[in-house]
């Protein structure tokens, strides 16, 4: 009979990622293998795998390639679109999260779907991680629903906390936050992730979905606040970049006061309305964040039109991903931005260094040589180099000549 928790010695994977060609779950697994594990990435995607199996990243995250290199060369790091995989690992780490509908409504069911599906590869004594955002009570349906299936699992929620981009650096050095229903549900759960860290910090279940939650919606209330504050001094004349970094010189209670920005993104806008669904559509403070922070974009033309015969001009978007130094357009308020010029500008033209994926995209050259008016929608530090001569509408203030729109 198999001892919980302990080994089984069929199984010749430490841990198993499904959904391990993301952002999210790539960059776990490289850590992993890194650290000595042995991993494997199981994923539906098959061009993602191949992509992964020949060294390459599928997406931009600083770092990330030579370790992936080194891993596939030293044999500790194996991807596969084969579910059978899961079934060789102590540990399975899941980075399907909690996803909103089209009416802002979180299905809390996805991720039970996904684990129905693969539940023939699932074996008495193994760890189930939950890795990504989830809506408060999934870990424990999720716990119901292997033990209604008969099978003998561990259930832990560990909550991913990385920043894009710097996944490399922050899995080694955030403190990881390990949740089960039992102690020795998180002690197991503390020794994966003791890989990375030794800051290992311990909750339960519901309380580490909802710190997960509140991480991501304090985010994006707090670049609402900067948001609104633009809106406010701009509607005024007065730039507010200037106002901000003259109120937050050598003093540390404004030291963290955000700039102005396209607050976008695969995670928060997502969480605040999952958020928002826990509390019965009640969080008025999220509902309002939603409200400044997407309302960004039509602010901004309306503005424009003010002051510029928008119907008559060529608009250049310089940046579509949803965030400096990205390749990922998830979200992303660039798009939204396109959409209303589609409809006031004469014509729009986008450019991106990084986005591979829009066909529809042209050079950073063209952009320039031909629009009568640009807008930075995206921070990428090159546009901080550029001499337009055109008016440019910069409320990043990259090119350090004020916000003012």
């Amino acid at each position: 009979m198999h001892v919980r928790g302990k080994p089984d010695d069929s199984r010749d994977l430490d841990v198993v990622v499904m959904g391990g060609c993301g952002h999210v779950g790539l960059p776990l697994a490289i850590a992993f293998a890194d650290r000595g594990l042995e991993v494997g990435i199981y994923d539906i995607d098959s061009h993602a795998v191949e992509v992964v199996s020949a060294g390459q990243l599928p997406f931009l995250e600083k770092d990330a390639q030579p370790m992936l290199r080194r891993a596939l060369d030293a044999g500790t790091l194996a991807a596969t679109t084969d579910p059978e995989i899961i079934a060789r690992a102590d540990n399975v780490v899941v980075v399907i999260g909690t996803p909103v509908d089209e009416h802002l409504n979180p299905n809390p069911h996805a991720v039970a779907r996904a684990l129905r599906s693969s539940r023939e590869h699932f074996r008495d004594g193994q760890m189930l991680v939950l890795r990504s955002t989830v809506y408060p009570g999934v870990t424990r349906n999720v716990e119901r629903l292997f033990a209604d299936q008969g099978l003998d699992v561990d259930v832990a929620f560990c909550p991913e906390r990385i920043v894009e981009g710097r996944a490399m650096e922050e899995l080694f050095s955030l403190p990881q936050i390990v949740a089960g229903r039992s102690q020795g549900v998180r002690d197991r759960a503390a020794k994966l992730f003791g890989h990375l860290t030794g800051q290992i910090v311990e909750l339960e279940p519901e309380e580490a979905e909802l710190a997960k939650l509140l991480t991501n919606n304090w985010r994006y209330i707090k670049f609402a606040a900067a948001n609104q504050f633009f809106v406010m001094a701009n509607d005024h004349g007065l730039d507010y970049d200037k106002i901000r970094r003259a109120l937050a010189q050598d003093y540390p209670r404004a030291a963290d006061m955000p700039g102005a920005g396209f607050a976008a993104g695969p995670c928060l806008f997502k969480d605040t309305m999952q958020l928002a669904a826990f509390t019965d559509n009640a969080y008025v403070l999220g509902h309002s964040a939603m409200l400044v922070n997407e309302g960004l974009p039509l602010y901004v033309v309306t503005q424009l039109e003010r002051k510029h015969d928008l119907a008559q001009m060529r608009v250049g978007i310089l940046g579509m991903a949803f965030k400096g130094e990205s390749d990922d357009i998830r979200s992303s308020l660039s798009y939204k931005l396109k959409r209303i010029l589609e409809f006031r500008a004469r014509e729009v033209v986008c450019t991106d260094p990084y986005v591979t994926v829009d066909d529809s995209l042209v050079d950073l050259e063209t952009v320039q040589a031909t629009s009568d008016l640009l807008i930075i929608a995206t921070p990428h530090k090159v546009y901080a180099e550029l001499t337009p001569t055109q008016p440019v509408v910069d409320v990043w203030n990259m090119l350090g000549n004020g916000t003012t729109v």
